[in-house]
């Protein structure tokens, strides 16, 4: 395994770590009384709006997959338009996963909706510019020993994080603290965050620790 793969990835996870901090940031410069608590909707949206761009710039400059092939510009634009598709149907469902697990069904539908986006940006939109709309890929990746590089390890580490993180956000909202942070989904887009910055960390240390272990087949 070349080190400047992992050289590659781990300037990738940086930039993107920083791009979540920077939604903390800078909306409070042109944004009167904007707190990510306090404003938690207008914050969801600029997070996912920024994560989004973020993952897409380092596709292109990146381009952890690339195809020999040729692609025509109209199989490009197929794609982008499968990509948009897949990720609204993963909104959906995790919208529907997230009442599932006990949100509100009819009250609080933007504020789950919004938490559903996140966790699409998180998960959904890493895949699809890793792997675009093929769900054969999806299902490779996400089976045992089905990573066929470092950049599938780190599309596991971050989804399995991100996953968790939101779960794990989810305990102290029943709880009587009376915290600003326990109003709906505050504590589960948080942990969902923070889970996915764990997972950026994370997957970098943990190929480079396990590097002369990783072996993947060819494609």
């Amino acid at each position: 395994m070349k080190d400047t793969e992992i050289k590659r990835l781990l300037s990738a996870h940086i930039v993107s770590v920083l791009s979540i901090s920077l939604t903390t940031i800078v909306p409070p410069l042109f944004l009167e009384n904007f707190s990510v608590l306090g404003t938690h909707l207008i914050w969801l949206c600029i997070c996912s709006i920024c994560v989004t761009t973020v993952n897409i710039i380092l596709y292109i400059i990146l381009k952890p997959n690339p195809s020999s092939k040729r692609i025509s510009f109209a199989h490009k634009v197929t794609k982008f338009l499968k990509c948009c598709v897949f990720f609204f149907i993963s909104c959906i469902l995790f919208h529907g996963i997230i009442v599932l697990y006990g949100a509100p069904l009819i009250e609080s539908v933007l504020e789950t909706f919004l938490f559903a986006v996140l966790l699409s940006t998180f998960t959904t939109l890493h895949c699809l510019c890793m792997l675009g709309p093929n769900i054969q890929a999806w299902i490779r990746v996400f089976s045992k020993n089905g990573a066929m590089s470092i950049w599938d390890n780190s599309l596991q580490i971050t989804t399995m994080c991100s996953i968790v993180g939101a779960w794990l956000g989810a305990f102290p909202i029943p709880l009587d603290w009376d915290r600003p942070w326990q109003i709906w989904p505050i504590s589960c887009s948080l942990g969902a965050t923070f889970g996915y910055v764990a997972g950026l960390i994370i997957a970098p240390l943990w190929i480079y620790w396990n590097r002369k272990q990783l072996t993947y087949k060819s494609r």
